[in-house]
This record gives C-alpha cells, structure tokens and sequence, in this order.
C-alpha cells in the first residue's frame, strides 16, 4: 500500500495529527536513541510538516524549516517508524520534502545537519558535506548542502 503524502503548516494539523507526530518523534529521537534533550522546540510553532500516513497511522515524518542563517532552508527530524522501516518510505518521504522545498522556496540553498551515518543517504540525493563530524547531543552529525541553484539551472 502506498502512503498518503500530506503536507501541512502546524496551524493547519489536527490536534490527532499533532500529538501523533510528536510521540513518534520523542519515540525515535529520545527514547529509540537514548538521547533526552528538548525535542519539540519553538521552530515547530511555524515549520511544515511532511507526512507519510497508511489508515491515518504516521509512518514517516520530516519538518521543513528556516535554517538558522535566516538565508537558507532546512529540513529534519527525519524518521520512519519502526515498524515501516526497510521499506525506503526515507527515500520516498527525503525526495517529497525536497519537492515541496522547491515549490515553495525556489532556489533557496538547502542545509541540513545529518547524522553521520546517513552521510551517503543525502549524498545519494546530491547533498555535499561541509563540515567536520562534530557531537550534537552525544550524536555524530555532519553538515550538509544541497545546492539547489545547479539543480535549477542544470
């Protein structure tokens, strides 16, 4: 079964769709990777939100938000409920978010902080590394681009 794409400004979610995407997300984030740290934040107040829904259950989830150099775009709290994983629902729900990204925001460059491990995921949809592997949250992360202006224009 295919999954149902929704794509929703928080005003626009149900109090249901709220409370689901925040339980998967400390489900995953916090507790799946031992990792207590302030999870939903104030950038949730004005994000987008990516769904993936079979029978109105969250499979697969991402948030679209300013990134904080006020110039560029961002997307994360990536996930796939354990349940659907190995299904690369993150392959399909990735490239939806970068879709909506391009309508919305154009050419607007793209940074993400990813976890290291996911480095040649992103990479696969054109993301470049730009950093050194740092600890957030006890985590390996990476930062990482997507220049969107070549997509466009190539």
């Amino acid at each position: 079964m295919t999954p149902k794409i929704l794509i929703k400004q928080t005003k626009d979610l149900t109090p249901q769709q709220l409370v689901r995407i925040m339980a998967a997300r400390t489900r995953v984030f916090v507790v799946e990777q031992t990792c207590p740290y302030q999870e939903v934040d104030d950038k949730d107040l004005d994000a987008y939100h990516v769904l993936l829904e079979q029978n109105k259950q969250l499979v697969a989830y991402a948030r679209i938000i300013p990134h904080d150099d006020g110039t560029s775009m961002s997307f994360g709290r990536v996930l796939v409920v354990k349940e659907f994983r190995k299904q690369h629902l993150g392959r399909q729900l990735v490239a939806t978010t970068l879709a909506t990204l391009a309508r919305l925001y154009s050419t607007a460059p793209i940074k993400i902080q990813a976890q290291n491990y996911l480095r040649d995921f992103y990479g696969s949809f054109g993301f470049k590394a730009v950093s050194s592997v740092y600890l957030e949250d006890n985590i390996p992360h990476i930062d990482m681009v997507l220049d969107t202006t070549a997509h466009k224009n190539g």
